[in-house]
């Protein structure tokens, strides 16, 4: 097995369980792993367990200010509900569970090297570092629910999701592809930012 670097913590299917993650959390009780399709109408994320078979797939609605996205397992039954609130300094989202669970993800300001996301309606707290590319999920007693890395370069927009709670692994699904989608949005606010100032 490679060398882990110690902030970088991305693997792929069929590799090992980071060894940072191990050393902190134990081994995973699963993981999952995404690929967002290029070049169609739709935002589109697979996500497969570590044989490469489908578990759930995202499709975001074209044309849409509140970024509507539905989350839906392999067998096209519904999961979860994802929308953005406009205008929202705290880059706020709101997301249905299919079994009626809803609750609000928020990114809280003034971190300048961290990112800190509130989960409010579970308790739970996300946990990141901007530069490592890596998240951790937290329960409201400070337990691991999942670690979430980012692979550092990639087309396809890479992750790899350690479950360490299975029982919560649609909710981290979720909140996976939202958390996608608020680093897309940040990206692009980003270079439309650094466009402005070059002209």
């Amino acid at each position: 097995m490679g060398v882990y670097s110690k902030h970088l913590r991305y693997r792929e299917a069929g590799q090992e369980a980071n060894v940072n993650n191990v050393e902190r959390f134990g081994t995973p009780r699963r993981s999952l792993f995404t690929s967002t399709k290029l070049f169609t109408l739709r935002h589109h994320i697979d996500i497969t367990d570590a044989d490469g078979a489908l578990v759930y797939q995202a499709n975001t609605k074209i044309l849409t200010l509140h970024d509507t996205t539905d989350l839906t397992d392999a067998q096209g039954r519904q999961v979860a509900h994802i929308t953005r609130k406009l205008l929202s300094l705290h880059a706020r989202h709101f997301i249905t569970m299919a079994d009626g669970t809803a609750f609000e993800l928020s990114r809280e300001l003034l971190h300048i090297y961290n990112d800190v996301m509130n989960l409010e309606g579970l308790g739970w707290q996300l946990r990141g570092n901007v530069f490592g590319l890596n998240f951790e999920l937290y329960d409201a007693q400070g337990g691991i629910i999942a670690v979430i890395s980012q692979k550092f370069i990639s087309l396809h927009d890479k992750y790899c999701i350690d479950v360490y709670r299975p029982e919560y692994e649609a909710i981290v699904a979720a909140i996976l592809v939202t958390l996608q989608h608020m680093i897309r949005d940040r990206q692009n606010a980003s270079a439309s930012s650094s466009s402005s100032s070059s002209d």
